[in-house]
């Protein structure tokens, strides 16, 4: 099909699709609405929707007092009789597949609910809408001139009592119409290989001789993928092989610790990043300009919002609020109701509003990787941003990290011990310390106030992890590729412990 012609289709398509984007961009609050109440009725008949007698809930404020808050652990045992085969325990149509989810909140796997309707309404009209506000932002893209290449997960689909599970980017490739294999690289064969390792080798050899113009996955394993291309084809720049690739869509974890990575391998200002957020349970929000880091709260994707602000999260005193009280540069922890039978539940991410006309949103941690154990509230978001501050001063490049508190013993006073593989170190790792604390202190108050004067921690400790430290992790942990990444922060010594072990 001609160039032209594919893009006059595409930009029908954007037309149409952005009269109903306009409308949740000016009426958010009454969509959200709307669509929590049409849930509620499609739901009403469903065990949970008796239990809680979704067909007399007639406002917001009666269905937060009724239906209570869940995380996966408290909707475990209902997840596993609709696995049983056991129907309209919490939506009505059955569902059939699952995807199989690990997370960083829990060592056990997790089997999130996937309807019909959440495969068609939210996953894959995500992705068409990321391609129509691309395509929007980009009016001579040739992005249909080649193919895109996709790196989902390395998990293949296993059935039991007749539904299935597997990675959630498994589960979308299953069902993806027959012509989407066409426009996309590697074959489906080959994308939903199991073993990690032979998988990866397979991709480099079905990818290099394609006309590829656009990349999608998690940027720590597609950036492993990019520097095996470049070292089978001995080529130092990504253009060099695939001269026509124009933007790269990534989500799943953080872009910032990367992205001087992927600079010096894809050298062009005119390459696009395109930022997602996505997760087994749904797809949320949406980069929808250039160059911009701020993400697009989707609000018609069959999942209503409410937030928690993480000043109480987890406190007696824990308050939810939904979309219209949201305040611009709070962090808040995340609660959905989805069209796939999740009501109320804690998917374990937390979110700062960076515009709230339009709801734009960060990505900023997650509720359970941080450090608070000395009161200072340390964030992802605040590790990424001190890290990416450093190295840039230092000329350091991190591929991967980890922290810990170190807890008080006697009169030793407390502190933070990181773990740090570097793929260019620090010239002098004391010099880039102080300057990594300078600038924790700089980026957030409370662990300034407990830094101040050693009162409270004492100035972090760092350590240099060895080559493929966290790889070989992972590996360990059969968690390579997919969505599997290292735990950045957190209040135990569970993670950082069995690395240092691993690492002596």
């Amino acid at each position: 099909m001609p160039i032209p012609l594919v893009n006059s289709i595409a930009s029908w398509f954007l037309k149409k699709r952005f009269h109903q984007i306009e409308l949740f961009l000016k009426y958010p609050n009454e969509v959200q609405e709307e669509l929590l109440f049409s849930l509620l009725e499609k739901a009403k008949d469903t065990q949970i929707g008796k239990e809680y007698d979704f067909a007399s809930i007639k406002s917001y404020s009666t269905f937060a007092e009724r239906v209570p808050i869940r995380n996966y652990e408290k909707y475990q045992d209902l997840i596993e009789r609709s696995r049983q085969g056991e129907h309209n325990i919490f939506w009505p149509s059955p569902i059939k597949w699952y995807a199989k989810s690990s997370g960083t909140t829990n060592a056990k796997s997790k089997f999130i609910p996937v309807s019909a309707g959440s495969l068609e309404d939210c996953h894959y009209a995500a992705s068409k809408d990321l391609l129509c506000m691309y395509l929007n932002n980009n009016e001579n893209s040739q992005l249909f001139t080649g193919k895109g290449l996709r790196l989902g997960g390395s998990k293949e689909l296993y059935k039991e009592n007749g539904t299935v599970f597997g990675d959630l980017s498994a589960i979308l490739i299953d069902n993806m119409p027959f012509w989407a294999e066409f426009s996309s690289t590697p074959s489906n064969k080959v994308s939903l290989m199991s073993e990690w390792e032979t998988k990866m080798q397979a991709i480099v050899d079905e990818t290099i001789n394609e006309n590829v113009t656009s990349l999608a996955g998690v940027p720590s394993w597609m950036l492993v993928l990019l520097n095996n291309v470049l070292d089978s084809t001995g080529k130092n720049s990504i253009f060099d092989i695939w001269p026509n690739l124009e933007v790269y869509f990534h989500g799943g974890v953080s872009f910032t610790p990367y992205k001087e990575q992927y600079k010096k391998i894809l050298p062009s200002k005119s390459f696009r990043y395109y930022e997602i957020y996505n997760a087994s349970e749904g797809f949320f929000a949406i980069q929808d300009r250039n160059n911009s880091s701020e993400l697009l709260l989707m609000l018609d994707y069959g999942i209503f919002y409410e937030f928690i602000p993480m000043e109480t999260h987890g406190t007696p005193n824990e308050k939810v609020i939904r979309l219209s009280e949201v305040e611009q540069g709070k962090n808040y922890a995340v609660l959905i109701t989805t069209n796939a039978g999740l009501w109320r539940y804690k998917i374990g991410d937390t979110v700062r509003f960076t515009s709230i006309n339009p709801y734009r949103i960060k990505v900023s941690g997650r509720t359970k990787h941080h450090i608070n154990v000395f009161g200072e509230e340390l964030i992802i978001e605040n590790a990424e941003n001190a890290l990416k501050k450093v190295c840039k001063k230092t000329k350091a490049e991190i591929i991967d990290f980890t922290a810990a508190p170190i807890f008080m013993e006697g009169r030793e006073k407390g502190g933070h011990e990181w773990l740090i593989e570097f793929k260019t170190p620090p010239k002098d790792i004391n010099y880039f310390n102080e300057l990594f604390d300078n600038a924790l202190k700089a980026l957030n108050s409370d662990y300034e106030a407990k830094r101040y004067n050693n009162i409270t921690l004492n100035k972090p400790t760092i350590h240099i992890a060895r080559k493929q430290l966290f790889y070989d992790w992972l590996k360990q942990n059969n968690k390579l590729g997919g969505q599997h990444k290292v735990p950045r922060l957190s209040n135990s010594r569970q993670y950082i412990d069995e690395l240092l072990k691993l690492n002596s």
